[in-house]
């Protein structure tokens, strides 16, 4: 599913949020009926957790603690850390590099499905798997796939109910500094993790809904949202042909769906994963183009073929 920042700030309208709600209420009556054991989040970062001092490709969270960032839950995460270092070793031994933090922080990104479709953060345990998809260089899609499909290679040893989550996209380029156009207070923060007083936290935030109202209103230069690009995605996940996501170039992704669209990586990683154990169909489809949330709204609810 997608997140955004703004489904906990004032300033969509409520008919959308309405929308948007009914959407993530389907996706959360199948979490529920399914009642998972162990929850696998594939997720992102926006220079909360993860930083240019070091930037990994991929991370498995042995230890979690979510940042509280745009009202989403402050506090460590119930991390099965057993698990989790099986995972990265199994991972490692399918031949993905990956790396472990026994001190992850996770944002909104992580957090906000939890919330979402559990009703708390801290509801099952979790392993937290960051995958870049805002700091370049960034590798190429299909060792998202390669990465997804070693994590699912693992979790079918376990004798578990597994939900899989991948959490981000789908078109969108929201304001987000880079390295070449940050400035100096900014460059501390997204190379360095220098963190946000409270007042910056808070003007961070007004920022955001400033973004969207403009861009909501067609008064913004931020890239226009893509719906038939998310749609072409979406077909291809919900087709389960995976593989011709490889053919996709990282600055196709951003010319068609904007500069963090490649938050994409999070489900091809997710369905990889889940196509591990079979052919599977789509249940829950929900898309939205969400002007006021600035992103390609999209949930899909999966499960493999009986």
């Amino acid at each position: 599913m997608s997140h955004s920042p703004l489904l906990n700030l004032p300033g969509p309208p409520r008919a959308l949020l309405d929308d948007v709600e009914a959407g993530i209420a389907q996706a959360r009556d199948f979490v529920t009926a399914f009642d998972p054991e162990l929850v696998v989040v594939f997720s992102p970062d926006h220079y909360n957790g993860f930083f240019y001092k070091v930037m990994p490709p991929f991370c498995i969270g042995l230890q979690a603690n979510g940042v509280g960032d745009y009202g989403t839950y402050a506090g460590e995460l119930p991390v099965a850390e057993d698990t989790a270092k099986h995972c990265a070793r199994a991972v490692l031994g399918a031949g993905v590099d990956i790396t472990v933090s026994a001190s992850m922080d996770v944002d909104h990104g992580t957090v906000q499905p939890l919330e979402k479709l559990f009703g708390c953060a801290t509801a099952a345990p979790v392993i937290p798997i960051f995958i870049n998809a805002v700091a370049e260089p960034l590798g190429p899609l299909r060792r998202c796939r390669v990465l997804g499909s070693a994590v699912g290679e693992y979790l079918s040893t376990l004798d578990k109910r597994v939900l899989i989550l991948g959490s981000g996209g789908l078109s969108h380029s929201p304001p987000v500094p880079t390295l070449t156009t940050a400035g100096p207070a900014q460059l501390q923060r997204i190379v360095h993790g220098q963190p946000l007083s409270i007042e910056q936290r808070q003007a961070r935030q007004d920022q955001v809904i400033e973004a969207a109202r403009s861009f909501a209103g067609g008064a913004s230069d931020l890239q226009p949202l893509n719906p038939v690009w998310d749609q072409r995605f979406l077909d291809i996940v919900d087709s389960g042909h995976l593989a011709d996501l490889d053919k996709w170039s990282n600055s196709f992704v951003t010319h068609e769906g904007g500069s963090s669209a490649h938050e994409i990586r999070t489900w091809i990683a997710a369905f990889a994963a889940l196509a591990t154990a079979g052919p599977y169909r789509t249940e829950v489809s929900y898309y939205k183009p969400a002007a006021d949330l600035i992103a390609g709204f999209a949930i899909r609810t999966a499960v493999p073929f009986a």
